[in-house]
C-alpha cells in the first residue's frame, strides 16, 4: 500500500502537571516573559486561587456557551484598554474559546488550563455564535502557545458532567476517521484517544475518587483534539455546530446525544474506521461498542431533553447541508439528515 499525504502538526508546549497546576502555570508565565496577564475565569472555579501569583492586570469572568459576539467584542475592548501581553483561560471550553476570540483579533498568545475534557485548547479553530448561527474558522493566532493539564482540576465536575464532557472529547476521535484531511497520523491517534477515554471513563464510573481515571481522560481528550485539529471537522461537528448554536444546547451534551447516530450512518460504510473505533472500545462493531459504554457511564440520548424543538430538525437539516464536509463515507441527503437528526431527537436506540 502506498502512503501519499501531508500531516501538519500545531507548534505547542503540553504541560502534564498532576496536583500542581499553579507552578506549571507561572513557570510557563515566566518563559514567555508575560508582564501583564488577562485571566478569563468563572468567579467559582480555581482561577483566581491558580493565578494568585501571576500579574494580572485584568480580570474577566463574564464567560457564555457558544462564544456570542458580542461578548468577544467586549472582551476584546477590555483587553486592548487594559494593554494586557497574554491571555490565561482556566475553564472548560467556553472559557478557552473566548481567549481565542480575543487572539483572533489582537494576536495575544493564551497560556490555557482546562477544568474538563472539552479539548480546545489542542486546536487552531475558533467559534463564536451571532443571531443563532454559529460560525467557525481555523487560524495559527487562536492556537494556545501552552496548555497546563491537572487532572486534579477536574474533580470538581458533577457526574453527568463529566460524562457528557468526555463523550465530547471521544467525538473528536471518531470524527478525525473519516473528517475532510484524515490521514493515517490522525487515524492512530484518534484510535489511542478512544481508547484511553472509554477506558478512562469507566475508571470514573467505577471509583470517581481516583485520580488515575481523570488523568486516563484527559491524556485522552488531548490526543482526540490534536487529531481533531489535523483532520478537520466531519460530519459530526457540523451537525452539533448547526443544531448547538441554533438552538443555544449545551455543547458537551448535544455531542455526546448526536455521536452513535452518526457512527451508526458512516461507520458501516468505512469497515477501516468501524474496525479501529470497534477494536478501542472493546466491541465487535463501533455503533455496539458505543452502546455499551452509554450504557455504562448514563450518557445524555436525545436533544428534546436538551431543549430543541422538534419543529426545528428541518431548519436545522437545511442549515447542516450548507456545511457539508466533503470527503463523508456516506452521501449525505435532505432524507437521511433529517433522519439521524429525529433519530438524535427523539432519543432512538442505536442498536
Amino acid at each position: 500500500m502506498t502512503m501519499r499525504f501531508v500531516h501538519v502538526s500545531n507548534p505547542q508546549r503540553v504541560v502534564f502537571a498532576p496536583g500542581d497546576a499553579a507552578r506549571a502555570l507561572s513557570d510557563e508565565i515566566d518563559e514567555l516573559g508575560v508582564r501583564r496577564t488577562m485571566l478569563i475565569a468563572s468567579p467559582s472555579g480555581p482561577g483566581d486561587r491558580l493565578a494568585r501569583s501571576l500579574p494580572v492586570a485584568l480580570r474577566h469572568s463574564e464567560i457564555t456557551m457558544h462564544v456570542p459576539v458580542e461578548l468577544a467584542e467586549t472582551a476584546r475592548k477590555r483587553a486592548t484598554v487594559a494593554d494586557v501581553d497574554a491571555v490565561v483561560s482556566v475553564g472548560g471550553g467556553s472559557a478557552t474559546g473566548l481567549a481565542k476570540a480575543v487572539a483572533l483579533t489582537t494576536g495575544l498568545p493564551i497560556i490555557a488550563v482546562p477544568t474538563t475534557y472539552a479539548g480546545s485548547e489542542a486546536t487552531d479553530m475558533w467559534g463564536m455564535t451571532q443571531d443563532a448561527t454559529k460560525s467557525t474558522g481555523v487560524d495559527p493566532r487562536v492556537l494556545p502557545r501552552a496548555v497546563i493539564y491537572d487532572a486534579t482540576l477536574t474533580a470538581s465536575m458533577p457526574s453527568d458532567m463529566a460524562m457528557a464532557s468526555g463523550l465530547n472529547a471521544l467525538a473528536h476521535g471518531v470524527d478525525s476517521m473519516w473528517a475532510p484531511r484524515s490521514d493515517p497520523i490522525d487515524r492512530a491517534l484518534a484510535e489511542e484517544s478512544i481508547r484511553s477515554l472509554a477506558g478512562g471513563l469507566r475508571d470514573i464510573v467505577d471509583d470517581p475518587g481516583a485520580l488515575s481515571g481523570r488523568e486516563r481522560t484527559l491524556y485522552g481528550a488531548y490526543l482526540a483534539a490534536v487529531a481533531f485539529a489535523s483532520a478537520g471537522s466531519g460530519l459530526h461537528h457540523k451537525v452539533c455546530h448547526v443544531v448547538g448554536g441554533m438552538f443555544n444546547l449545551p455543547h458537551a451534551q448535544t455531542h455526546a446525544v448526536v455521536l452513535p447516530h452518526v457512527v451508526a450512518l458512516n461507520a458501516p460504510a468505512d469497515d477501516a474506521a468501524d474496525t479501529r473505533i470497534a477494536r478501542a472500545l472493546g466491541s465487535s462493531t463501533a455503533s455496539d461498542g458505543l452502546a455499551d459504554l452509554y450504557q455504562r457511564v448514563g450518557a445524555p440520548r436525545s436533544l428534546a431533553e436538551l431543549g430543541m424543538p422538534e419543529a426545528g430538525i428541518e431548519r436545522a437539516t437545511h442549515a447542516i447541508l450548507d456545511v457539508m464536509p466533503v470527503g463523508n463515507p456516506v452521501e449525505l441527503t435532505e432524507d437521511n439528515l433529517a433522519a439521524l437528526l429525529r433519530r438524535a431527537w427523539k432519543g432512538t436506540p442505536i442498536t
